[in-house]
């Protein structure tokens, strides 16, 4: 990336390791033996951090959604977020972290309640617990488990495999590795998926998240940035923002040079470990905004696809019309040719037997 360059205006993300793919494989095997899904998001980006595929892998299975690590991220916004999903069908929602043991506690009686149909006396409830990689679900799990069971690690897809473990209060609860989907595809869930940690930095450019992060926080929470470090007023650019960052939080080299690793490695770092505040990266109404968006140019697309219908059948009969006269042309020309060959024929048999008979008056 170039000292002009900013992040694209479109991102796809395509990082999907096999065991990801398997895992959606073996889920959408075992999904109907499955009564109810626990949903890990995350609470700075629930909307960004929902897989799309587990609403088509779930198939209307009733989901407890967990907006974990709220300590992190806006309290209001988190509320409106939590309303937003219990609003809809076979959803509910509720903000957590795992500081809060007493609410932890309660998940496996919400996971019965939210199936009763389901549940039979002669075995256990059958619980799914699902979400993004790094979002938190290996510490949920070893929370309500009550020991340290599930591998936990700062980084994404440390669970590889689909595990069970059998709770003393009634629930298997079936783990699940963490499943990004194969492209993503939206602009700021990708960058925002990958300034919260839930891509591997190697799978997108470390300055393209810096800048964006930087960006980000320069319109949403100017002040903090001011106050994290020690400016008076923001620079014009969230590239200038990296240099002088870089420049005050060990990046400056020899001859002035700004190293813009070291840079957006402070950046990030400050970002995600909360040195910024408590940060939320996406709001209902911005989400409402985009499905708005997405729905009034899926509705332009249709009339456009339409339009272009209609021109291509307007061209459709004009061919077919020119191609008729086409036909009508070659065949009347066939039967021109034919009528003239007929007569041609005739008439060189009329003169052949004029021819003939010319021959015979001259022999008598």
């Amino acid at each position: 990336m170039t000292d002009s360059q900013t992040p694209p205006k479109s991102m796809y993300i395509n990082w999907f390791p096999g065991h990801m793919n398997k895992a959606r494989n073996e889920i959408a095997e075992v999904m109907n033996d499955v009564d109810m899904v626990i949903e890990v998001l995350d609470a700075r980006l629930p909307m960004s951090s929902q897989n799309p595929m587990i609403k088509d892998l779930r198939q209307g299975t009733p989901v407890l959604k967990l907006l974990n690590k709220q300590d992190l991220a806006d309290p209001e916004i988190t509320q409106q977020w939590v309303d937003y999903f219990n609003a809809q069908e076979h959803v509910q929602a509720f903000a957590i972290d795992m500081g809060n043991k007493k609410l932890i506690a309660k998940i496996p009686g919400i996971a019965k309640e939210m199936a009763p149909i389901r549940i039979r006396n002669d075995r256990p409830v059958r619980v799914m617990i699902m979400g993004i990689p790094n979002v938190g679900k290996s510490t949920m799990i070893n929370a309500l488990v009550g020991r340290k069971i599930a591998k936990v690690g700062n980084e994404p897809a440390v669970t590889k495999k689909q595990t069970r473990y059998t709770l003393p209060n009634g629930i298997v609860l079936m783990d699940t590795p963490g499943m990004l989907w194969p492209k993503i595809a939206d602009f700021d869930s990708g960058y925002r998926l990958a300034t919260s940690g839930a891509i591997r930095d190697t799978a997108v450019e470390y300055q393209s998240v810096a800048l964006y992060a930087a960006k980000f926080m320069m319109d949403k929470y100017p002040q903090r940035m001011l106050e994290r470090y020690k400016l008076t007023e923001l620079p014009e650019t969230d590239f200038e923002m990296l240099r002088i960052i870089g420049a005050k939080r060990g990046g400056l080299r020899p001859g002035g040079k700004i190293d813009m690793h070291k840079a957006s490695e402070v950046m990030i770092h400050d970002i995600r470990g909360s040195k910024l505040g408590l940060i939320s990266y996406e709001t209902v109404a911005q989400w409402q905004e985009k499905y708005d968006q997405q729905m009034q140019q899926r509705i332009e697309d249709q009339l456009e696809l339409e339009r272009q219908q209609v021109e291509q059948d307007i061209i459709d009969t004009e061919r077919d019309k020119r191609d008729a006269q086409r036909q009508a042309y070659k065949k009347q020309n066939a039967i021109d040719d034919a009528r003239e060959d007929r007569e041609s024929n005739e008439k060189k048999a009329q003169n052949t037997s004029i021819q003939n008979r010319g021959d015979e008056n001259v022999t008598q």
